[in-house]
């Protein structure tokens, strides 16, 4: 028997009354009616939701119509074994808790009905206060496990999330954007907002800025439909580990053409920027979130806009950049009805500012693409001023010349002036030869003069170093050739040393360096060819090495090629690799040739920068 509670009953407190949440009920399977209804009577006392029946297979059916959260079982049944129905329960209705009652207190029994999934075991005769607490105590568990099994979808939601807009971030920093490109990450950042791994919204509207910013237009859109798409894919992409980007071009066409209603909606979407007071244009200038709940929000609501919305509660979130506004997004739960909290507020502003830095990332490339094409402009028009640079090169080769003469005629001059004053001291003032010999020491004393004031003249000034990358020297050097190499078609490949190597250098004198071995390497590949120019960093040292496939160099030339006014050209000076060999010195480093098999190669050696800790060292 179970013996009634004696005394002043126990009353649920308020937080017991949470145990059984909506319209879950308590079941009470035993054959003794007389126990079955005080248990009915006390439960319902307490303020629980109870169900009392007398055989096995009313259980069953119970537990198929009714959301059941707990059963007390009777291990002695006129139609069942309780012992034995009681895997089948655990099985097929895990989320229901048990505890089974017997007039026997046998340890072997109550140990065998733990194992089977049994959350206790109580023995007949037994106090209703004590199956009461045994009851909250496993419904309390119960309690905790279901809140701790919804944080953990919420854990696994928020880090598919994270994922998401991870691997948004990758795509986007990684390259810039074409209009192709931003149009699928957007329509995958739509499907995020709607799918159930992402917000759960049931549909998501995007709308942009015109060029000449007069009108918020609707771009795109994902309904109910697509939506079902969405989580396919999303759930696809969990079992398989798909990565993000290797699927996000199986997003947009379904997406495109799914549902008609959201494509007509969007597409029917249109605000003049002078409606200052609409919400749309308020959310996108002013930068602010907006929820409207029930046709009402903190700024009025356009009847207009719930009208072709068909709906009176959604959400409004700004899409803009440091600089600029770029439209809005718009996301409701047209179907499911389910509340907007503030939270999935929050979470769609991260979405947004996805979909902002990818529409922002476009619009650099846009303007990258106008920039290339105004320096190409550029370099065509200095392409087409060479003479200048012709002349510039001329007039230094004529200096180099002038410092040439100057080393040639100085020796003859200072010694027929050396021997005309010795002349002078030897003969007498009265000889008719000590007047001759006096013009020849003055002539030769001015002669002197003027060539030193000559080679200080011609001579270069000294070099203005400092410690800078090479690698953006190297790649501006060639982008001026760039105009050259097109039209002789000379392909050209690029592979730098990283981390970029720095080199204490006059950044004039070494762009001229490579501004020469380039041009000498184009020029050399008449019928095209291909330019290699690549880099690598060894033992304090970086290596330059410029190939290209052209004529090469004859051996007979090696020796001659880096002398003044030396020359295989049909026009030019000679003075190109003399330069190239003058201002690497002046670096301390050092080129050098290498005869390929199909081209030349030039290599250009030049010392790293000392770092601090090689001075301290």
């Amino acid at each position: 028997m179970i013996a009634p509670v004696s005394g002043p009953r126990h009353t649920i407190s308020h937080s017991d009354d949470q145990l059984l949440v909506a319209d879950e009920v308590i079941v009470i399977l035993d054959d003794d009616p007389a126990i079955r209804e005080s248990l009915h009577i006390y439960f319902s006392e307490q303020g629980l939701s109870v169900i009392s029946i007398e055989k096995a297979g009313d259980l069953f059916h119970l537990l198929e119509s009714k959301n059941v959260a707990l059963v007390l079982l009777d291990i002695g049944l006129p139609d069942a074994d309780g012992t034995r129905i009681l895997p089948e329960i655990t099985e097929k209705y895990p989320d229901v808790a048990i505890v089974m009652l017997s007039g026997v207190a046998d340890v072997h029994v109550a140990v065998d009905c733990i194992r089977k999934g049994a959350d206790d075991y109580l023995a007949k005769p037994v106090q209703f206060a004590e199956i009461l607490h045994v009851v909250r105590k496993i419904l309390e568990k119960r309690r905790l496990v279901f809140e701790n099994r919804r944080y953990q979808e919420d854990l696994e939601q928020a880090n598919f999330r994270i994922q998401f807009l991870h691997q948004m971030s990758l795509k986007m920093n990684s390259v810039y954007l074409s209009t192709i490109e931003v149009d699928e990450l957007l329509r995958a950042i739509l499907v995020g907002i709607t799918a159930q791994e992402g917000l759960r919204f049931n549909r998501a509207f995007l709308a942009m800025f015109d060029e000449e910013k007069e009108l918020l237009i609707g771009r795109m859109a994902i309904g109910p439909d697509c939506r079902e798409e969405a989580a396919h894919i999303w759930t696809e992409m969990k079992e398989k580990q798909f990565d993000l980007l290797d699927i996000i071009h199986n997003v947009g066409e379904q997406c495109s053409i799914g549902d008609q209603t959201v494509n007509s909606v969007v597409k029917s979407l249109q605000v003049p920027v002078s409606e200052k007071d609409h919400i749309l244009i308020k959310s996108a200038v002013e930068r602010k979130s907006y929820k409207v709940q029930g046709g009402v929000a903190d700024t009025p609501v356009s009847r207009e806009l719930i009208t072709l919305l068909d709906e009176d509660t959604f959400v409004v979130v700004p899409l803009f950049a440091p600089d600029r506004s770029i439209g809005v997004i718009i996301a409701d739960n047209y179907v499911t009805r389910r509340p907007i909290s503030e939270s999935h507020v929050s979470d769609l502003e991260l979405f947004a500012s996805q979909a902002s830095l990818a529409i922002e990332q476009s619009r650099l490339r846009q303007e990258m693409q106008e920039k290339i094409a105004l320096l190409e402009e550029v370099t065509r028009e200095l392409d087409e001023n060479k003479d200048l640079l012709i002349e510039s090169e001329c007039y230094s080769a004529l200096g180099h010349m002038a410092a040439q003469v100057v080393h040639v005629i100085r020796n003859p001059i200072t010694s027929i002036g050396g021997v005309a004053r010795i002349l002078s001291k030897k003969v007498d003032e009265k000889n008719e030869w000590k007047r001759f010999i006096d013009v020849m020491v003055k002539e030769a004393d001015r002669l002197e003069v003027s060539l030193t004031e000559l080679f200080d003249f011609v001579s270069h000034s000294e070099s203005v170093k400092e410690d800078a990358p090479l690698n953006p020297l190297l790649r501006r050097t060639l982008v001026l050739l760039q105009t050259n190499m097109s039209r002789q078609g000379v392909e050209w490949k690029m592979d730098l040393a990283e981390p970029d190597p720095v080199v204490r250098m006059d950044i004039s004198q070494i762009q001229q360096v490579f501004l020469n071995l380039f041009r000498n390497s184009i020029e050399a590949m008449t019928n095209g060819g291909k330019l290699t120019l690549s880099s690598s960093i060894e033992n304090g040292w970086v290596r330059v090495s410029v190939k290209d496939t052209g004529s090469g160099l004859k051996g007979d030339y090696w020796d001659k090629a880096k002398e003044p006014f030396f020359t295989t050209k049909t026009y030019g000076t000679g003075m190109g690799l003399t330069m190239v060999d003058r201002y690497v010195s002046l670096h301390g480093g050092n080129f050098s040739f290498n005869q390929q098999d199909i081209g030349l190669e030039v290599q250009v050696n030049l010392p790293l920068a000392q770092t601090e800790s090689d001075h301290e060292g």
